[in-house]
């Protein structure tokens, strides 16, 4: 949103304006404010985002009712394979993020093969039991708790971080290149408070699954592993809701990287425009 301000002859008039992406294009609505800016201004700025965000949660639950109808029809083997191999994507993605030397196609070898490449053993084990979590996170009805995440990361790195495997960092703190994270006497409090977010919300799912990666990833609970846990985390709260998935793929790793140091509401916006863009296909019936 933002205030526009127009002179014609000696006279300024003031608009709003609100741009958004509708079927690959900006499209820009405007809304005439006066000659002076109105008192009442907050309230219209507030009513023109609730306006867009309306439009925006209708996109998005397109694409669950699409992605529904289309996955309702799939045969229970057609559907093991297409999760395999979104396993396989979203495990090299994520693990090559955070520095894996491993290839799409040795984590297909690995994982398919059994075949292990000539690459150092931490990424190769790392990768086994990121996918392992993966597909039995899938197969979860549970409601999201700090007791999913702890497991998830000592499953994930009990071979390869023993020291950290599986707790936070308690007594210790970390830094993220320019991120500070929170003090380590906080983060009990604050991972406390992400869990009753994520369980009371009301956001819609793909919404809620941005909001909650931002903040894990502020709070970085962990010693290492907090990229790869932060988007299990958001994969899970999306389908769970029957939310197709979105894999940040490696090659975007620059944007996603700015849009996290960006602020909440940066990243969303980040969020939300890469995953509508993603599964533009489903927004339409």
């Amino acid at each position: 949103m933002r205030i526009v301000k127009r002179r014609k002859g000696n006279r300024d008039y003031y608009y709003m304006q609100h741009s958004f992406r509708e079927n690959g294009r900006v499209v820009t609505e405007e809304k005439y404010l006066g000659k002076k800016l109105p008192k009442s201004i907050e309230a219209i700025r507030e009513k023109m985002e609730e306006a867009a965000k309306r439009r925006l949660y209708a996109k998005l639950k397109a694409i669950r009712s699409n992605f529904q109808k289309q996955w309702k029809r799939y045969p229970e083997s057609a559907k093991e394979r297409e999760l395999r191999e979104i396993a396989i994507a979203f495990t090299y993605n994520t693990n090559a993020i955070e520095g894996s030397t491993i290839t799409l196609e040795e984590v297909r070898e690995i994982l398919e093969d059994k075949i292990a490449p000539n690459k150092p053993l931490r990424d190769i084990r790392e990768t086994e039991n990121h996918a392992k979590v993966f597909l039995e996170m899938l197969k979860s009805k549970q409601k999201m708790s700090n007791e999913i995440l702890l497991k998830w990361h000592k499953e994930i790195f009990g071979e390869t971080k023993r020291d950290i495997a599986g707790s936070f960092r308690y007594y210790y703190n970390v830094r993220v290149g320019p991120h500070i994270a929170p003090h380590w006497s906080l983060v009990g409090r604050m991972m406390k408070d992400l869990i009753l977010f994520i369980n009371r919300s009301r956001l819609n799912a793909v919404d809620l699954a941005a909001r909650a990666h931002y903040r894990f990833e502020n709070i970085h609970p962990f010693g290492d592993g907090n990229g790869r846990i932060g988007r299990l985390l958001m994969n899970y709260i999306m389908w769970l809701e029957g939310y197709p998935m979105l894999i940040i793929e490696y090659e975007d790793r620059g944007s996603y990287y700015k849009a996290l140091q960006g602020g909440e509401e940066s990243f969303v916006k980040y969020f939300m425009r890469r995953y509508i863009s993603v599964h533009k296909k489903r927004t339409v019936a």
